[in-house]
């Protein structure tokens, strides 16, 4: 259909079975048909496709990924939104709502130092992961909107590489990839093109919907295992709360972390952690060569790989009580010993650990909080009973501002296209 025909379609509601299977009720109508006019302005009437890519929240497994561990991740509701139409060339014309227009073109996809850190580098290797296997690829223009909240530990960038991936896929190819393949061809532009280095996790949850155990012990083949659970029929809302912290000048806080791991497990003779013996962690000979600090970030990739299969296996259960328990330990874990909450280089940034301690006050034990994400700055993570979730969220908001505590819903599909 061409956009006039999209908006016809979504305002007489034909589009509000899809939409609420997608985002639950109320279906978010509005937000399509502003889209299309924000295309329309810009591109004129056109055929076009709609595209949703899920953002996503670890649920346990922080900073395992990196180290070849298991990870316990969903995507949820929260999306970046596209309408996409092919250019006829190699450019590419991206209206982002609240960034200036962007355009490049994609006759030259190697990656360009000047490019690090923006959308143009996310774009360019994304197209480079495709043609890298034989797969086509093609200019665009497109209208873009994003729920995910950009820092804030959703994976906002992972977000955008697969909705550039399944644009590039449906457009350009007539098909899907599996989501396996193009969370690789994400997380490459990230690292590669973009520069983050960034483990598989948030491309992959991003990529394949719903609730996932994810072991990445094989590189090339991750093993993924859907799990069907849903927090509001236990009774609780998980939740995220935005303390409005800035991810600013953290690169290197976040790239220590995984330097650490990689040290460690090198002293103990293996290429990751997850290759190595975690009993000789408490080597003396260990604590000559490497800092404490190093050590206990080993310490808690040991301790949060094992703890993963057990949150997983508490939510098949619907056990409540041991996911509370066991989504605390993890908090604890990352707080105390892989020390993401408050960068060591500037304590003073203490925004996390303040939420933290407000979130456990404020439960008293009813419920669990941890950090989220990759830490030091972006939300925390709670989960919350769901009578108290109310009164717990005004609270949040009453410090953090309107809209800072916000529920994360599960979307049970990865990368999507309105039919």
């Amino acid at each position: 259909m061409d956009t006039a025909q999209w908006k016809d379609h979504i305002a007489r509601g034909g589009a509000d079975a899809e939409l609420a299977r997608l985002y639950g009720s109320p279906a978010p109508a509005a937000r399509y048909l502003a889209l299309l006019d924000a295309f329309e302005v810009r591109f004129g009437t056109a055929e076009a496709v709609i595209a949703s890519a899920p953002g996503r929240t670890e649920i346990c497994g922080n900073h395992t990924d990196h180290q070849r561990g298991m990870v316990l991740c969903a995507a949820v509701t929260m999306d970046t939104l596209a309408v996409a139409a092919p250019s006829g060339d190699h450019s590419v014309t991206l209206l982002s709502e609240g960034y200036p227009e962007l355009r490049l073109s994609l006759e030259d996809v190697s990656p360009r130092p000047e490019e690090a850190g923006t959308t143009a580098a996310l774009i360019r290797g994304v197209a480079a992961g495709f043609r890298q296997r034989g797969l086509q690829t093609g200019g665009f223009r497109a209208a873009v909107t994003s729920t995910v909240l950009s820092g804030g530990g959703l994976s906002s960038s992972a977000s955008f590489e697969i909705l550039i991936g399944a644009l590039f896929a449906r457009l350009f190819n007539g098909t899907e990839l599996p989501p396996m393949e193009l969370a690789k061809i994400g997380q490459a532009a990230e690292r590669d093109w973009f520069g983050k280095p960034c483990g598989l996790m948030d491309q992959a949850a991003c990529a394949g919907g719903g609730i996932s155990l994810i072991d990445f012990l094989s590189p090339a083949e991750p093993k993924a295992e859907r799990i069907d659970f849903d927090y509001r029929e236990t009774g609780y809302v998980l939740c995220a709360v935005d303390t409005r912290t800035s991810h600013a000048d953290l690169t290197e806080e976040y790239a220590a972390i995984p330097r650490d791991m990689f040290a460690v497990a090198a002293a103990l003779g293996a290429e990751v952690l997850r290759l190595a013996d975690e009993r000789r962690l408490g080597d003396p000979s260990l604590r000559a060569r490497l800092s404490p600090v190093a050590l206990d970030r080993a310490e808690h990739f040991f301790r949060e790989n094992e703890r993963v299969p057990r949150m997983a296996e508490a939510l098949r259960r619907r056990d409540m009580p041991r996911v509370i328990e066991l989504m605390n330990e993890s908090g604890r874990s990352s707080r105390e010993l892989l020390r993401n909450v408050v960068p060591a280089g500037d304590p003073s940034r203490d925004g996390m650990a303040v939420a933290l301690d407000r979130a456990e006050a404020l439960l008293r034990g009813r419920g669990a909080w941890r950090v989220h994400g990759g830490g030091f700055a972006g939300c925390i993570q709670c989960l919350v009973p769901a009578p108290d979730y109310d009164a717990f969220r005004e609270e949040m908001d009453g410090f953090y501002g309107d809209g800072a505590c916000f529920e994360l819903r599960v979307r049970p599909v990865g990368p999507w296209f309105l039919s």
